[in-house]
């Protein structure tokens, strides 16, 4: 894309950078509020059938990944115009979704310089290599990449290892603010979550929060997951990286049913939202309703988006993504010691 191109599309999205107090507070009052209604409506609804808890558990479920997207915009300062007033929303939906928010924020942030730069993977992203890499590995690191991508272990186990290990604990080195405030936010959780069982018990509460939770971390994953690797998605080297490209070709635009897309706070629009982060989640669609070169994104839905549940390696080569049945012939060539630049050769020739 030249660079009068770039610049015309930037001033054509900067109008909707503009957070909306009212539309702020308003989203809040929808979402957070809701959430706690939700979840005294199940917990009242165990007298009656426990599939009816369940039931309302993943209403709440969804009301959970609505107040993570208000926590998101917190990280990138584009919920309210005010800094503080981001912090302290982002950290109080951060107890509420389970996430650490200065934690999060700087992953988040790298996330958003690097998507798509096959150079810098690694921080903020799901785990992804390419054919190459995967081929030269040790057999032990092969298999843990096959696990990684397993659906059933990204989306089944996935959720547990994201609430309670990885948002729980600090990276080496990270400064004070960012170890405190996931303190804080760990504390919190801890005695809010005391609190629960003792007033309803474990069991009640691990129904309700349990199946709020896995849906919720569930829904999330595949969330990202979907919205970065789907058909011709763009990775390039760092030499070849245009973060323009990557927040447009590299970013899927989601097109959910209405109800869906309120849900998640219209991340669906996430080319809109890697273009440009200050926009609010309340602005995408108006964001991507006004510029036209924004419509010509990749465009997924519900069935469509099904297809990347196969997707498990980025072949560098023809710039997509294959399955490992695909590239077995490669592995086995690997095995038995053929040079890479042979197996490379074999493989862009099928």
């Amino acid at each position: 894309m030249s660079r009068e191109k770039t610049l015309a599309l930037r001033k054509n999205v900067k109008p909707f950078e503009n957070s909306e107090l009212k539309k702020s507070i308003f989203q809040l009052i929808n979402t957070v509020p809701p959430f706690f209604i939700v979840w005294f409506l199940a917990y009242l609804s165990l007298d009656i059938s426990v599939w009816l808890t369940v039931a309302l558990s993943i209403v709440a479920a969804g009301l959970v990944i609505r107040t993570f997207i208000i926590f998101h915009d917190c990280t990138h300062g584009s919920f309210f115009k005010n800094k503080k007033a981001n912090n302290i929303v982002g950290t109080i939906t951060g107890v509420i979704s389970l996430f650490a928010y200065e934690k999060w924020k700087r992953e988040h942030n790298i996330h958003h310089a690097t998507s798509g730069n096959l150079d810098k993977r690694g921080v903020g992203d799901i785990w992804m290599m390419t054919v190459e890499e995967y081929l030269a590995a040790t057999p032990m690191r092969r298999l843990t990449y096959r696990l990684y991508r397993n659906p059933i272990v990204m989306f089944g186990f996935g959720p547990a290892l994201l609430f309670l290990v990885s948002n729980r604990i600090n990276r080496k080195g990270a400064p004070a603010k960012e170890r405190n405030n996931t303190y804080l936010i760990n504390i919190s959780i801890i005695v809010i979550y005391s609190l629960m069982i003792w007033l309803i018990g474990w069991q009640a509460f691990a129904i309700i929060q349990g199946t709020i939770l896995f849906v919720a971390g569930a829904l999330g994953i595949w969330l990202f997951y979907v919205q970065h690797q789907f058909e011709d998605s763009y990775f390039e080297d760092e030499s070849e990286w245009d973060y323009i490209k990557a927040a447009i070709e590299g970013s899927s635009y989601y097109k959910l049913p209405k109800v869906l897309q309120w849900v998640t706070g219209n991340i669906g629009f996430h080319h809109v939202h890697h273009l440009s982060p200050r926009v609010p989640n309340y602005n995408l669609e108006r964001a991507h309703d006004s510029t036209p070169p924004l419509q010509k994104a990749t465009t997924i839905d519900v069935r469509t988006s099904l297809q990347s549940i196969h997707f498990r390696l980025f072949d560098e080569a023809n710039k997509s993504f294959v399955t490992f049945k695909e590239i077995k012939h490669l592995l086995n060539n690997a095995n038995n010691g053929v040079d890479l630049q042979t197996k490379k050769t074999s493989f862009e020739g099928k």
